[in-house]
């Protein structure tokens, strides 16, 4: 561990990437493509449903197990899980000792912001091992299960209400960065020709604010579930998206959503190539 140690503020001293180590680097690369893939996957599923076709869950159990199906196998699904592992490493490296190029407030921030997506990057690595493992489970029942369980612990509804905000919370910083483009400054774009730039800031920017709208509603049915005391309002991803079709909206909603989870895996592209050493 000593050891370990020495070689992240070594390589924080002479600018290197905040990765610690060339093959967390690499393999984080992969993490991410692998990310931007699955989230490319939720917004076909998504648009199967709002064109009534025959579809799997749109959320990431229905993505790993459409990967898995184009012949991707066990193979590509542990390169894919090892990626995600590596980007989350790389991340918590970064909320520790990393994002040099920017101080004070600024760098609170993006550490905080790297510790979420180094969650994220787990959970999903957990959900391609279980499916690896078991097969695949609906996120929509994992997220009733686990709120029905919570409902039983001692103030278990002030939980569930607790958890539902913070996911709100977490989708209005989402609105924030993608409003404020700040996701920008983790990429190195000063070789970039300027169109290429305003297509990423663009991708980008609709991503994150589609992948912010699908956050609040999972927010909102959790925090309904915790008001009626009823895990069977709660929900993720999957029911959040039809929940958007249900609306007066309906169909236009979700395929504008769709697409902005489309827009969101083409920006983690980028991301892969570009993010900041």
């Amino acid at each position: 561990m000593p050891t370990l140690l020495r070689r992240l503020r070594r390589s924080v001293r002479e600018g290197r990437s905040d990765a610690p180590g060339r093959s967390i680097d690499l393999l984080g690369r992969i993490g991410l493509l692998a990310y931007g893939l699955v989230h490319l996957v939720v917004a076909w599923l998504a648009v199967r449903i709002a064109l009534g076709l025959p579809e799997g869950p749109a959320d990431a159990q229905g993505a790993v197990a459409e990967i898995a199906a184009t012949g991707a196998g066990a193979v590509g699904l542990v390169v894919i899980a090892a990626g995600l592992v590596a980007f989350a490493v790389w991340q918590l490296t970064a909320a520790w000792l990393g994002f040099r190029w920017v101080s004070g407030g600024e760098r609170v921030r993006k550490r905080v912001g790297a510790v979420s997506k180094a969650l994220a990057m787990l959970g999903l690595a957990v959900i391609t091992v279980l499916f690896l493992v078991s097969g695949q489970r609906s996120g929509d029942e994992g997220t009733r299960t686990l709120v029905a369980d919570v409902l039983m612990l001692p103030m278990g509804r002030l939980l569930v209400l607790v958890g539902g905000l913070a996911i709100g919370v977490v989708a209005v910083t989402m609105t924030y960065t993608g409003v404020r483009r700040t996701f920008m400054g983790d990429l190195d774009v000063r070789r970039v020709p300027v169109p290429v730039r305003r297509v990423i800031e663009l991708v980008g920017a609709v991503g994150h604010l589609a992948r912010a709208a699908a956050l609040a509603v999972v927010g909102v049915l959790v925090v309904t579930a915790a008001v009626l005391s009823d895990a069977e309002r709660a929900g993720g991803l999957d029911a959040a998206l039809r929940a958007l079709g249900d609306t007066p909206l309906g169909t236009s909603l979700l395929v504008v959503v769709a697409l902005g989870f489309g827009a969101f895996g083409l920006y983690c592209a980028a991301d892969a190539a570009l993010r900041r050493a």
